[in-house]
């Protein structure tokens, strides 16, 4: 039997947005053929099955996540701005309706928490892995001197991504734009004081 040959990257992302809207109990094989394009039987020699498939979408979420983080904090602007910028994404994230979205890993946790060792394993590393990112961030303005060295890095960290998961949740409930960019300037004004 041959290899189906699709690119993979882009069949990947619609998974994602499949599993992002209706969570992962929800979307059927009939999603997944319609949001990817592809016949049961390419997933199912792909991907094994959709477990398989949404193990998959999850790695490549956290590749376009670790992407994406790495060109806000490029270096090549004061780290501060750069968070700030990065603030300001989240914010446009939630009032472009992609609040429901912005995070396929914490929807999988509240899914499949207690259903799935593997998965939540894989979504725990991944959020950790971007929490150590912002850790790193505080790390590099307190050596540039843009914030304070008398505050914890991973304290701030765990602040920053409580805040972010905090304003995702809360974009849900469809305030007005300007109250979610208010939420995260005091944010980021708590994490400069």
């Amino acid at each position: 039997m041959r290899n189906a040959e699709f690119d993979r990257e882009k069949v990947l992302r619609s998974a994602m947005t499949a599993f992002m809207d209706k969570g992962y109990g929800k979307t059927s094989m009939q999603d997944l053929t319609k949001a990817t394009g592809l016949h049961p039987g390419s997933i199912y020699c792909a991907f094994d099955n959709k477990r398989g498939l949404l193990l998959a979408a999850l790695e490549q979420y956290k590749a376009d996540r670790s992407a994406e983080f790495q060109r806000f904090f490029s270096g090549n602007k004061p780290v501060l701005v750069e968070l700030k910028a990065y603030l300001d994404n989240t914010v446009q994230e939630c009032i472009s309706c992609e609040a429901a979205k912005a995070c396929l890993l914490t929807k999988a946790l509240n899914e499949m928490a207690q259903q799935d060792e593997e998965v939540q394993e894989i979504i725990m590393a991944n959020l950790a892995n971007w929490q150590q990112g912002l850790a790193d961030v505080f790390e590099l303005a307190q050596a540039k001197g843009e914030l304070s060295a008398k505050r914890d890095s991973q304290h701030l960290a765990r602040f920053l991504a409580m805040g972010i998961y905090g304003l995702r949740t809360f974009a849900h409930t469809h305030p007005q734009g300007e109250t979610l960019q208010e939420l995260a300037d005091q944010l980021f004004q708590d994490i400069c004081a």
